[in-house]
């Protein structure tokens, strides 16, 4: 059966453990050799200033001195009581030939020293201390020389037996090493305490599991067509789409827009957020040249990890599908009414022809014929926008049947564009020309009807003005008239869109929408728009 693949808890349990293991370790063997060299050092010093104090002691010195001049003397009954209250294990003095006058075995008192060590201080008068075996066995040995005169006439050694010092020894390592063990437990209780609480974290889940459902969420965020910014409570930008990006910072990596405030991200957007008030929010507003519907969403108000949700949806794609949908409406049924009035037409010719008037079928001919060559001429000469020439020949085709007449200004320039910015200018043009001929037509019992276009790209604006000789706005939607859905017009397919449209596409491209009633009693429509911004 596969082993199962080793969790994160495991790892770093096994880490955590091995590393707190070596440190206890490592800990150990520093404090029981600091210990040891700390006490010996202790030993040694005790030993040294002891043997001095006792060198220097004039009943020692005394005795000392009958010793080297031949006479049995005996320090046992004085050094004996002495050594009792310290924890030497033996204090020994010595002639100047060695010889013992005490010894903590009295009948080894009057024999020599066993050990040259003991020679280093009767020879050079200095004290010194080594480690080496005597009588009573391998002993840690201090000395110190006894001076009279500025002469050394003998030594005290004060020595500690080596397996005494190791039992003391052993008492302090079972100390420290009982705090070691205490101080383990302490730190792998904390240690699992802390890979719990990083499990917690993680929500149960292993690293690798994170990492999957992170990309899997990253791709996820990525494949939406609408841009969404996450925002947390302190309004800084904690997740942003590639959709988002591309819209509000093409040319910017993701990383410098994360962790940022939203208003240094877009100032825009920052008062969206404030506006929704912790609630759901949506508004509408042009970021740039695009019209966007901004979304906000609070989330989880209550908890630490609360927030708010922006979605951005471009209306451009909404406002392109309703415009395709009103213009292929408006073509087919201009494809019917020019069916019909073709079918008129012909009818009139066959007419005249079945009647032998030759002459008079030539001459409706030659009249159908220049009222198109006028509009042809302007369009040829200024027009050199292919598209929108054709958009105006159907417009004229229009009005023909409506019986308004569509006059085309002769001074009228309009050049080439990139396709998507020709879409928008025939939307402008085919939404204003046709509320015009709508205005001129209901108009027609009082004025003939007559709608002029002007257009013109030669500075550095595009400008546009349609002018109808129609009865005027009314006043009840004057002031609301470019709102959606608001139409002074009676069972009309577009029910309020073209206006609207109109706005919509001005307002992208930054420009200027204006409209007057003229004292000629016509009504005009003006737009301007900067030719910097349909690059």
């Amino acid at each position: 059966m596969p082993s199962s693949p080793m969790t994160l808890k495991r790892y770093l349990t096994a880490i955590i453990l091995v590393t707190i293991t070596l440190i206890a370790v490592v800990c150990g063997i520093l404090l029981v050799v600091m210990v040891q060299n700390t006490y010996l050092e202790g030993l040694r010093q005790r030993g040294i200033e002891l043997a001095q104090v006792l060198a220097d002691d004039q009943h020692v010195i005394d005795a000392v001195m009958q010793s080297n001049q031949g006479h049995n003397v005996s320090l046992q009954d004085r050094i004996e009581p002495l050594r009792a209250h310290t924890d030497a294990s033996f204090i020994v003095i010595v002639n100047q030939q060695g010889i013992r006058l005490s010894h903590p075995i009295p009948e080894r008192v009057g024999k020599a020293f066993i050990g040259d060590d003991v020679w280093v201080s009767l020879q050079q008068g200095i004290p010194h201390t080594s480690i080496d075996t005597g009588s009573l066995g391998r002993a840690i040995r201090n000395f110190a020389p006894i001076v009279h005169d500025n002469q050394v006439i003998g030594a005290v050694s004060i020595g500690y037996l080596t397996h005494s010092v190791t039992e003391l020894l052993y008492t302090h390592y079972r100390t420290a090493l009982l705090w070691i063990a205490f101080l383990y437990v302490c730190a792998v209780m904390l240690a699992m305490l802390l890979v719990s609480k990083l499990k917690r974290t993680f929500l149960e889940f292993e690293p690798e599991e994170i990492v999957e459902k992170f990309k899997a969420n990253e791709l996820v965020l990525d494949s939406i067509r609408e841009g969404v910014i996450a925002i947390d409570r302190q309004h800084l930008v904690t997740a942003i789409n590639r959709t988002a990006m591309a819209w509000l910072y093409p040319d910017t990596p993701e990383k410098n827009v994360l962790y940022r405030p939203l208003v240094e991200v877009s100032q825009t957007l920052s008062l969206v957020l404030l506006n929704s008030q912790e609630q759901a929010y949506k508004q509408g507003l042009a970021l740039g040249k695009e019209l966007f519907s901004v979304t906000v969403y609070p989330l989880s108000l209550h908890t630490p990890q609360s927030g708010y949700l922006i979605l951005l949806t471009r209306q451009q794609d909404q406002g392109a599908i309703e415009q395709d949908l009103i213009q292929t409406r408006a073509y087919a049924n201009q494809l019917r009414t020019k069916t019909h009035e073709y079918g008129n037409k012909l009818n009139v010719l066959s007419g005249l022809l079945q009647a032998g008037q030759h002459q008079d079928a030539i001459d409706y001919l030659q009249q159908e014929s220049d009222r198109h060559q006028h509009l042809l001429g302007t369009l040829v000469k200024g027009i050199d926008n292919s598209p929108i020439a054709g958009m105006l020949m159907a417009k004229y085709n229009k009005a023909s049947e409506l019986g308004v007449q569509f006059i085309l200004d002769s001074d009228s320039r309009l050049g080439h564009y990139a396709t998507g910015i020709n879409d928008d200018l025939i939307s402008l043009i085919g939404n204003l020309v046709d509320n015009a001929l709508y205005a001129a037509w209901l108009n027609r019992q009082q004025v003939a009807p007559e709608v002029v276009l002007f257009l013109s790209d030669r500075n550095n604006h595009v400008m546009m003005t349609v002018e109808d000789n129609g009865a005027g706005i009314a006043p009840e939607v004057a002031e609301r008239m470019l709102d959606f859905g608001v139409t002074s017009k009676q069972g009309d397919e577009q029910n309020g869109m073209g206006l609207y449209l109109v706005k919509r596409i001005v307002d992208r491209y930054h420009g200027s929408l204006d409209w007057e009633r003229t004292p000629d009693q016509t009504t005009a429509f003006s737009v301007y728009i900067d030719k910097r911004q349909l690059t």
